[in-house]
């Protein structure tokens, strides 16, 4: 071609509008995030769950994006935040906790959602059945009524000598009612009687267990985001009231209480990882069965043991996943 003709066509070629090289982006895939207490508190949930999305070739910031939004353990942020979400068009919404999930579920028919830890999909309504749950959401269950009970065998087992175990919960979860009432029927087969202790916001709290200063030997926190967030209050008013007490999250006894057991929560986030890939890959989530956990820890903080002037056997800290000194 003759340096004459070539630059002619160059000439012609730049002169083209620019939607003619244009390539159109491609849409990044978007998750929407809602946590039910804070980052802190689920750092260690929400590194699982990455991980295993980038096992998976899911990458925050280049082939996929992720919108955070935590609610601190204040249910009445739930609605908001996920219409919220919802307004974004994301392509799946990820959550945990039965409060917050009714609020997504109410939110939106339409965009999958995945539940990381639910206490009981099918006895709150969540899901029409464990292995058919139907609609836009599935997920993991974390056996929280199930486990209720034997929980409250744990503690008697540690200490021996309790006649009557303080239950705290919040009662506008109607999961945390449903483990109350199974703590409560597995208390007469341990010769144990139960203290209530129904709150619903965090100002009830301290007032709640102060209440039962000199008439409860124990105390059992139920599995709640509002409770989570007070866990240090609830943590150091026990102590300062001798009672030793139990609930299902390792992050509890890291914060001084004497003992927790439960599903291994991280574990639970990595595998919401795998049930995200396969929606996004177009598989519908009602069609995707739920799932049990299969890893267990129990956690023990002998500091707290000691100050309440309590020798845990040896044949009990060998059952532990993990002892706090």
């Amino acid at each position: 071609m003759r340096r004459r003709e070539l630059i002619a066509l160059i000439g012609s070629v730049t002169a083209w509008p620019p939607t003619v090289f244009a390539v159109e982006p491609v849409k990044r895939p978007t998750i929407g995030f809602l946590g039910a207490t804070t980052p802190t508190i689920w750092s260690s949930f929400v590194a699982a769950f990455l991980q295993r999305l980038r096992e998976l070739g899911w990458i925050d910031g280049y082939n996929l994006a992720i919108e955070y939004r935590w609610a601190e353990g204040r249910e009445d942020r739930y609605d908001e935040l996920a219409a919220d979400l919802v307004g974004r068009k994301v392509d799946v919404i990820v959550t945990g906790g039965t409060s917050a999930i009714i609020a997504v579920k109410q939110a939106t028919s339409v965009i999958p959602i995945v539940f990381a830890t639910a206490g009981d999909p099918v006895g709150t309504g969540l899901v029409a059945s464990l292995s058919h749950p139907g609609g836009n959401l599935t997920g993991l269950s974390n056996q929280q009524t199930d486990l209720a009970g034997y929980r409250l065998e744990l503690l008697h087992e540690v200490v021996p000598d309790i006649k009557r175990v303080a239950l705290l919960g919040n009662v506008t979860s109607p999961n945390v009612i449903l483990e109350l009432n199974a703590v409560q029927q597995a208390a007469p087969k341990l010769g144990l009687e139960t203290i209530r202790l129904d709150v619903k916001k965090a100002g009830e709290i301290v007032p709640a267990i102060e209440s039962v200063k000199g008439r409860a030997d124990a105390l059992y926190v139920s599995t709640d985001p509002l409770l989570t967030v007070n866990q240090v209050s609830i943590n150091t008013l026990a102590v300062r009231q001798r009672l030793p007490t139990i609930n299902a999250f390792r992050q509890y006894v890291e914060a001084g209480a004497l003992m927790s057991y439960g599903p291994n929560f991280p574990d639970l986030f990595r595998r919401a990882g795998d049930f995200v890939d396969k929606i996004l890959r177009g598989a519908k989530p009602g069609e995707l069965p739920v799932e049990q956990p299969v890893k267990f820890d129990l956690i023990i903080n002998l500091t707290t043991a000691r100050a309440l002037g309590l020798a845990i056997p040896e044949s009990f800290l060998v059952r532990a996943q993990q002892v706090i000194q």
